[in-house]
């Protein structure tokens, strides 16, 4: 039996761009869903300190002086939209990745591509930036990664489901 290696390697081919943005968009709105969830059953600290951590990156630190349990209008919105935007942008990343190694003919492939996708978002999220915005070690954990891993299956999966195909490329089911 032979045993082929379909390596993949860099070559020219534009996404489609907005099935890209609309999964990443789709897959942010899970991730924020499975974070509030999380975060009602086992934090201590309340459903919206979450809120506070996103909407940190736009409004300042001075947003994290504010008691978790509080509820703020601005603070959600800021963080939703924060949310939106860099899921978005993360989706558009991911869709020119796997349309430039080829990844997005096959929902396989392209779902481990999501795992690796988000567990690399992870670590550049919640250990790189962190230099930056330090604040967000605290959302550092087993629950995030695990968003963070969801959060790229479902793109890469919805980015296959929407992608318009080109002639000459076949979809596999």
């Amino acid at each position: 039996m032979e045993l082929q290696l379909h390596l993949h390697r860099w070559e020219r081919h534009d996404p489609d761009w907005s099935a890209a943005a609309v999964s990443g968009f789709a897959a942010g709105a899970v991730l924020m869903v499975l974070e509030l969830l999380w975060a009602t059953v086992e934090s201590s600290t309340g459903p919206w300190r979450i809120s506070q951590l996103v909407a940190a990156l736009v409004l300042g630190s001075d947003t994290l002086r504010s008691p978790a349990y509080d509820f703020s209008t601005l603070v959600v919105a800021v963080a939703l939209a924060t949310h939106y935007v860099l899921g978005t942008v993360f989706g558009m990343l991911l869709g020119f990745i796997s349309a430039g190694f080829r990844y997005d003919t096959s929902p396989g492939v392209l779902a481990i591509v999501g795992v690796v996708f988000g567990a690399l978002l992870y670590l550049f999220s919640f250990h790189g930036a962190t230099q930056v915005f330090g604040w967000l070690v605290e959302l550092r954990g087993w629950t995030t990664l695990i968003a963070h891993l969801i959060f790229g299956v479902t793109a890469s999966l919805l980015y296959w489901k929407l992608a318009r195909r080109r002639p000459g490329r076949q979809r596999s089911t």
